[in-house]
């Protein structure tokens, strides 16, 4: 009997690889060897699960009959989950059928899932699937639904299933991360300056409760804040101030200052000119006119200006509903372009704005970046397009303005793009650091920590609206039946200005799509059904003929 060789291709074979192999798949090691890394958890992802203290749960309903497209999706989730667990036991989950669970959609829509109705291509037809692609995180007796799908339009299905993927890693943890947080976060919404009504707020504050503990931040002595507010804004993490129409005094921009260089972060919500489009409605002219909130030099310290003149733009717009005939008695609507409500559009990788709708701005204004500031990182958020105008006020706004987009009026003048929102980050410097007013106030600090900051040039960008006498969910149009992004861009504002861990750079990943042809698969999916048919016979036959050709050589 011929003895074996270790030496040959054959013993190296199964004395190296084959060791290897087993070691791998009984270990559990997975080696990532993809271009993006999608595959690797972050290390701020690692230090979240880590932290996770008691035994925390997910539900995934996406099991079942589905198209291949979202097997994708199934297997991605269930891998960062395995993922997950091996980082921390404590992380358990399982997949749930609802359909074979006999689950109905009125209980699956009472835990906060919305069906995701979605486009299924298959042999060259197009049908519509309805899915509830969700996990639901359970811990200590509190849960949270989180959806896997990114609802944005404009899109396709692959981009959408792509995006999810892209998104998958932040979406579970940073949910994670709050839910199993010890303490949360607070959240101050300033009340003080005639800013919205708790109506015109309500969907910010169901946004903002969602993660964080917030509530109303009233002035003690009913008028302006003083230092006997110091103790309850010392809790709070950051502060909202959404839509101020009343001046803020010399003495609150100091405490507001200090708020802030002692870490406090602030989301600002700002209207540089009063115009109402109710009022524009009813009346069909009005004159919108500016609103000095005496924070001109408090924002200057930070390096950016506000605009008291009105922005159009000519192609970027949201639609307006508007009653243009009647027929048997019946009002005709129809839908026409509006260059005061301008559309922010992601055009960059910034985590705050990436993966969202457009967000609707109503007659913003627009801020000027003036740079020079140490220590201070400017990310402009959102823009307006090259097509932009500028309107200068007191000045007319005219419904009849809507026949003529593009024509420049009175008072108004062709611009470059102009910023509507800028987010902020660095050590800051205190605008009273050599001013007498510091000495009023205790344990003065002349720079912060690193912080954040954002601010938008549109008052009623957190606003919704209120239909007899009930708020509408935040960036619903209810006439055009358009929805906008302003709740997922505050939302992420929000997540951005807390965000500790650095979690919001897991919204930057990017996956590069290696899509297969369809158009091609379609085409040539006859011939390469006959060839995985007829190759792997033509091989054996092949082989076949070899070994008997070779037997009877040296036998013959």
């Amino acid at each position: 009997m011929k003895k074996f060789n270790i030496k040959s291709p054959l013993g190296i074979f199964l004395i190296a690889v084959v060791p290897l192999v087993i070691l791998l798949t009984y270990s559990g090691i997975r080696l990532d060897l993809t271009k993006e890394k999608r595959y690797t958890l972050s290390e701020s992802t690692v230090k979240v699960l880590e932290s996770v203290k008691k035994p925390l749960t997910v539900d995934v309903y996406l099991e079942g009959d589905f198209p291949a497209s979202f097997k994708q999706l199934q297997n991605e989730t269930k891998f960062m989950l395995e993922e997950f667990r091996k980082i921390n036991p404590k992380i358990d989950f399982k997949f749930i059928d609802p359909i074979k669970t006999k689950m109905s959609q009125d209980t699956l829509m009472a835990m906060g899932m919305q069906p995701s109705v979605l486009p299924d291509i298959k042999d060259g037809k197009i049908s519509q699937i309805t899915l509830f692609p969700y996990a639901v995180i359970k811990y200590d007796k509190r849960g949270v639904s989180i959806p896997l799908v990114v609802q944005q339009a404009g899109i396709d299905a692959d981009q959408q299933l792509t995006r999810s993927i892209e998104g998958l890693e932040y979406s579970l943890v940073s949910n994670i991360k709050n839910i199993a947080a010890d303490r949360r976060k607070k959240v101050g919404i300033l009340v003080n300056h005639d800013e919205l009504s708790p109506e015109e707020f309500h969907g910010f504050m169901q946004l903002a409760m969602e993660n964080y503990d917030a509530g109303p931040v009233i002035p003690k002595n009913q008028t302006e804040l003083t230092l006997e507010d110091l103790p309850l804004l010392k809790q709070m993490s950051a502060l909202v101030i959404a839509k101020p129409r009343k001046a803020f005094t010399d003495n609150e921009k100091v405490i507001l200052d200090q708020f802030i260089m002692n870490g406090g972060k602030t989301l600002w919500m700002i209207d540089a000119v009063n115009a109402e489009m109710d009022t524009l409605t009813r009346s069909q002219k009005v004159m919108p006119f500016p609103v000095d909130i005496n924070m001109t030099d408090f924002f200057f310290n930070y390096g950016i200006r506000i605009n008291p003149a009105l922005v159009k733009d000519v192609k970027k717009f949201a639609l307006l509903k508007l009653v243009t005939g009647e027929v048997g008695g019946n009002p005709q609507y129809t839908s026409l372009p509006w260059p005061y409500f301008p559309l922010g559009i992601a055009e960059n990788d910034n985590p705050i704005t990436k993966n969202i709708n457009p967000v609707k701005f109503e007659f913003p204004t627009s801020i000027d970046t003036l740079g020079g500031r140490k220590n201070i990182k400017t990310n402009v958020l959102f823009e307006s397009s090259e097509r932009t105008l500028l309107k200068q006020v007191p000045n007319y706004v005219d419904l009849k303005e809507i026949a003529s987009v593009d024509s420049l009026g009175q008072m108004e003048k062709p611009s470059t793009p102009k910023i509507f929102a800028v987010a902020l980050e660095g050590k800051f410097n205190s605008a009273y650091a050599s001013r007498i007013e510091r000495k009023g106030y205790p344990g003065f600090k002349n720079q912060s920590p690193e912080n954040k900051m954002i601010v938008i040039a549109d008052g009623d960008v957190g606003r919704n609206k209120i239909h007899k006498g009930e708020p509408l969910p935040m960036g619903i149009d209810r006439l055009t039946n358009q929805e906008f992004g302003n709740e997922q861009f505050l939302r992420n504002a929000l997540d951005y200005l807390l965000d500790d861990s650095n979690l919001m750079a897991l919204r930057n990943r990017n996956i590069e799509e290696r899509l297969l042809d369809r158009n091609r698969i379609t085409e040539e999916k006859t011939n390469w059904q006959w060839l995985n048919l007829l190759l792997p016979l033509a091989v054996i036959g092949l082989l076949g003929g070899l070994f008997f050709w070779m037997r009877k050589r040296k036998f013959g």
